[in-house]
């Protein structure tokens, strides 16, 4: 096993085991479930049809990632400041991780960023493997 799949593994099993968050019953207009889950310096968006930052992890990306492809979907770094938010729509049939988060097959990760700070992760989809997110007061 890999370190990249051990990380995924576990990052899977830390958000099964913290509850997993939202209701799969709770589905946006694309049919891909939203996910609520805040994390420290992190708030839900709820109402947010539009991000400040907006990534769409396609279908087949898993499988690109398994022939040795590598994916630049989003970047290995951003910048953005206290108000902005994300949204991360994976309409792959697994999931993924970016940075502090773990987005589902077929979910929708929406986030407004609430604290400044750095954060950094594990990113399933850029050849680096690695996501930083540095986050600045308004």
């Amino acid at each position: 096993m890999t370190v990249r799949a051990a990380l995924v593994g576990l990052a899977t099993v830390v958000l099964v085991a913290c509850g997993g968050g939202g209701d799969s019953s709770n589905v946006s207009t694309a049919g891909v479930p939203d996910l609520e889950e805040n994390l420290p310096g992190f708030g839900a968006v709820l109402s947010a049809d539009q991000a400040t930052y907006e990534y769409t992890i396609p279908v087949g990306a898993g499988d690109a990632l398994d022939a040795g492809e590598p994916l630049s979907i989003l970047p290995r770094s951003l910048t953005t400041t206290v108000g902005q938010t994300i949204r991360i729509v994976n309409e792959d049939t697994r999931g993924h991780s970016v940075g502090p988060w773990f987005v589902s097959a077929r979910a929708t990760l929406r986030q407004e960023f609430t604290t400044p700070g750095s954060y950094e992760g594990l990113c399933t989809v850029h050849p680096s493997g690695e996501f930083v997110l540095q986050v600045l007061p308004r």
